[in-house]
């Protein structure tokens, strides 16, 4: 724990979720940021607020009860457009299920949003 964020975070939400909360508390990040508010935007989540503490804040997320299973993806694959297909049936459970965090050139998105942009990127982790 604490090594990697984005691994930290995705298992406190695939847990709380698990057992039913309704909130959790996740490690504050600027690539967290970025994932939170894709998974928010596509409904996975109903919103995060920033809390500083005084050790670099953690953010407070309100789960809305639609996450079934997340996890990072390491190591970070570069993904081309014409891959995507590929990566989606190694990772997600099937066609129009879920997505596929990554990181671009044009900042944190999802598969279907990179596609539209015609940009690849490198695989964060997925979401379902």
């Amino acid at each position: 724990m604490k090594h990697d964020p984005l691994a930290d975070a995705f298992a406190v939400l695939k847990n709380a979720e698990s057992i039913g909360r309704k909130e959790c508390v996740v490690p504050a990040t600027k690539v967290v940021k970025g994932m939170l508010k894709v998974i928010r935007e596509k409904g996975y989540i109903a919103g995060f607020d920033f809390v500083e503490d005084g050790k670099g804040g953690f953010f407070k997320v309100k789960l809305a009860g639609r996450i079934n299973n997340c996890n990072v993806i390491r190591p970070r694959f570069s993904v081309t457009t014409g891959e995507m297909i590929k990566w989606e049936k190694k990772f997600l459970p099937g066609e129009n299920i879920g997505l596929l965090l990554m990181t671009t050139p044009k900042g944190i998105t999802d598969q279907k949003d990179a596609l539209k942009l015609n940009t690849g990127g490198k695989l964060l982790g997925f979401i379902f």
